[in-house]
């Protein structure tokens, strides 16, 4: 069920466009258009995110400055417009946007909806009523854009400005936690493990500055999506050739806009590209599904490593959040972390819609926009909050559990690689069968055969030393 409309109580007005006549709600700043995107798309109750409506008022505020520039508007209409626009930027003016995200597939109906909104409150502002387009939606609002153009580049601005100020600084808390916690465990040893099975040992701070690294090379594909959005299609108005745009208007906009987000914007090289195809969204989303990629291995990992508290690995002890079960007393789950897990799954499936929606390019225009926003834009958010919540609920209070690790290296098998390129690849395997027959450790073995003496036998079967290069050279498993 969709969410009703504040304004379908009470008192109308009658509208026109060219389909004919149709009544709006009187106190409604949204047109005829919107009313008619209303009955037409009862879908759902999804609507174009906050970030976009922001960006649709940021594109007509720079719009109507530039086209007074051009002297294409008179400063009352480009001031009013501007005034009307900022209240769109702010937000005061949300509830006017009720258009379902599942309508026309290039977002006309949410332009529309932009357009009319800013030119009856700007109308207000010039001492008319509303519905009475003084100030009109397309003749002023709307000069020099279209839809098809406009609705691209607000997508962009959405996506690129919502990752530099929500996304990576959640990205940046949460990698400057797990490089905190790889200092704090360098000295912890543990046992490594590769297909599941037990293999030569690591420090606890490695596996953490691992999953730094990971999210410190998401902070470099965050800036590769960034750049990948950098170039927008305003200024190709309908479908490339820029008919009815002055040719200055796109650059002059979004130096504006670049200015006021703090992210770099350009008029695209090629408008029949940036209008006909939306390869660069495409490359925004893959950047963002890798970063979920990333993230669902740490968490799951994270999951892993603190399994117990008595019968799993229990490496690591998670921060105590809630009560695990309504069953089980005592029960405690790593709920943050699947959290994050979910989130990741949410993010890979949104990719595959914004790669469906990206083949949805047919001649000159790319009919699944709206869609391809709202999923982009879904995956940006998720993955900034569930960020920022893991860094400060599950990271930043990990503690090590220094005996679980220690213990669980003696007993492992793998120890015997370190004896390996002084006894060979068999007699070192032959070791780690009979120790496994008969349950002793391999050095208890290896003392009990006296492969080596014991002042060489400790050395190589020191835990420490192993997670170091260097030391003698022969296979190492696999």
């Amino acid at each position: 069920m969709r969410h009703d409309d504040k304004h379908n109580q009470g008192a109308t007005r009658i509208e026109r466009d060219i389909m004919g006549e149709l009544a709006v709600p009187a106190d409604a700043y949204y047109g005829v258009q919107t009313a008619r995107a209303i009955e037409n798309f009862p879908i759902s109750t999804l609507r174009m995110p906050r970030s976009v409506i922001r960006a649709m008022g940021l594109i007509k505020r720079a719009a109507a400055a530039i086209n007074h520039e051009l002297g294409l508007l008179n400063s009352q209409t480009a001031d009013a417009i501007k005034q009307a626009a900022s209240e769109v930027v702010e937000g005061t003016l949300d509830a006017e946007f009720p258009v379902d995200i599942f309508q026309t597939g290039s977002g006309t109906s949410t332009n529309m909806n932009a357009n009319e909104v800013i030119s009856n409150r700007a109308t207000e502002l010039v001492g008319g009523v509303r519905g009475s387009k003084m100030v009109h939606p397309n003749d002023h609002v709307n000069l020099g854009q279209s839809s098809n153009d406009v609705i691209p580049t607000a997508i962009h601005i959405a996506a690129s400005e919502m990752i530099h100020r929500q996304l990576t600084p959640a990205l940046k808390r949460l990698h400057q936690a797990l490089r905190a916690k790889a200092g704090e465990f360098d000295k912890v040893v543990k046992i490594g493990r590769t297909h599941l099975q037990d293999a030569t040992p690591v420090r606890l701070g490695q596996e953490f500055g691992g999953y730094a690294r990971q999210i410190e090379l998401g902070l470099e594909r965050m800036k590769r999506a960034q750049s990948a959005l950098s170039e927008v299609a305003l200024g190709g108005t309908a479908v490339g050739t820029g008919l009815n745009c002055h040719p200055e208007f796109s650059a002059k906009v979004m130096a504006i806009i670049s200015k006021e987000t703090g992210c770099s914007f350009v008029e695209a090289a090629d408008h029949f590209e940036a209008q006909s195809a939306q390869d660069s969204l495409v490359e925004a989303s893959g950047e963002l599904r890798t970063l979920a990629v990333s993230l669902m291995k740490i968490a799951n990992d994270i999951r892993w490593l603190g399994s117990g508290p008595r019968c799993g690995l229990g490496e690591i002890n998670l921060p105590e959040t809630q009560p695990g079960s309504s069953i089980m007393p005592g029960k405690v789950n790593p709920v943050i972390a699947e959290s994050v897990t979910m989130v990741c799954a949410q993010v890979i499936g949104n990719d595959v819609t914004v790669t469906v929606g990206g083949q949805a390019a047919n001649f000159e225009l790319i009919v699944m926009l709206p869609v391809m926003a709202y999923n982009v834009l879904q995956s940006i958010e998720l993955l900034a909050t569930s960020a920022d919540n893991f860094a400060s609920k599950c990271i930043a209070g990990i503690k090590a559990n220094e005996e679980r690790c220690k213990s669980l290296i003696e007993e492992s098998l793998a120890m015997c690689t370190a004896l390996a390129p002084e006894i060979g690849y068999e007699a070192a395997a032959k070791l780690a069968k009979e120790a496994y027959k008969s349950g002793k450790t391999v050095r208890e073995i290896a003392r009990e055969q006296r492969v080596l003496p014991d002042t060489r036998l400790n050395e190589l079967l020191d835990p420490w030393r192993m997670t170091e290069s260097g030391g003698p050279v022969g296979s190492a498993g696999g």
